[in-house]
């Protein structure tokens, strides 16, 4: 969040520049002898009974007092319409009944007004929350799963590449630091994401070796860019954890990712072995991961995301496409 969001969001900031663009159209509109002080003056009467109203006496429409609410509202306008044509009326000429009439109006539609920007804000502020402690726990659970995979992967790579298992340990610590450290942020570099895909595949190009074509390509300025973390990953694991041979004897992934104009194109494709590994990942059986991805990328990225996922043949390919 920048600093500008940061201002903007503030709730004092929010309160002053609505009360000064009140008093500028107040100021606008009456005709006193005084009309900036009469202006200052009628929204000094206001400002109470707003506050009294959203912090006090809404309150109890929530606790099921909805009688006792609408009494207190009523007391609480008619309480100040009446001090405040008793002070403004030395400001104007000739007093009006008519002028009470207008600020009890003028009095009921802002404080209606109020409340209703107080209960839009509530909801706003109650969503995001809501958003942000289903993040956390999508993240948390990731991790775990992230580690599993890895660790499974280097027990693999113990028994199969002993000789190398020092410099790979080195390359999995690196990995777990930016899984566990790196991505506590909403957003991160996407050029840190790149690299970790990079030092990820790299380790399955290990273990694999002869067994696997494997393919990356990536193009475009990923340093200005910034992505939420632990997107790619999910889709670049599932490769290799539902990998098949085709009729050659070797199997095939194929990763890219392009950046371009604001966005990001990530296509993966891989050979499949079994009917059933299909079947098991559209129904959410090889874990939590694609089921993770799918919740974070509609609460991240709402209307700025396409993901297909699709199956032909042998052949089990995803696209995402992100509007940064």
């Amino acid at each position: 969040m920048t600093a500008l969001d940061k201002l903007i969001d503030n709730k004092i900031v929010q309160n002053v520049f609505a009360w000064l663009l009140l008093l500028i159209i107040f100021t606008m509109i009456i005709t006193a002898d005084n009309t900036f002080l009469t202006a200052l003056i009628f929204i000094a009467f206001i400002i109470p009974p707003v506050y009294i109203s959203n912090l006090k006496i809404l309150p109890l429409f929530f606790k099921k007092k909805e009688k006792l609410g609408v009494l207190f509202y009523i007391l609480n306008i008619c309480f100040f319409t009446f001090i405040g044509v008793a002070v403004l009326s030395d400001f104007f000429k000739k007093f009006e009944f008519r002028m009470l009439i207008n600020v009890f109006g003028a009095f009921l539609l802002i404080i209606i007004f109020g409340t209703a920007l107080k209960l839009s804000r509530d909801s706003f502020i109650r969503r995001q929350k809501e958003k942000e402690a289903e993040l956390k726990l999508l993240k948390a659970q990731l991790n775990p799963h992230f580690l599993f995979n890895t660790l499974n992967n280097l027990y693999g790579l113990s028994v199969i590449k002993s000789d190398k298992l020092p410099s790979l340990m080195l390359q999995l610590s690196d990995l777990l630091r930016y899984s566990l450290y790196d991505t506590r942020e909403t957003f991160v570099s996407l050029e840190k994401e790149v690299s970790y895909l990079e030092n990820y595949i790299s380790l399955e190009r290990i273990r694999l070796e002869d067994e696997a074509d494997i393919e990356f390509h990536k193009s475009g300025n990923f340093s200005e860019k910034k992505i939420a973390p632990m997107l790619l990953i999910v889709f670049v694991e599932n490769c290799f954890k539902h990998l098949g041979e085709q009729a050659n004897g070797k199997s095939e992934v194929s990763i890219s990712l392009k950046e371009s104009n604001d966005s990001i194109i990530f296509e993966c494709n891989n050979t499949l072995e079994k009917e059933k590994t299909v079947n098991n990942m559209e129904k959410g059986k090889s874990g939590i991961g694609l089921n993770n991805v799918r919740k974070r990328l509609d609460l991240i990225y709402p209307d700025q995301h396409e993901l297909h996922i699709n199956k032909v043949n042998n052949n089990y390919s995803v696209q995402l496409i992100i509007n940064l």
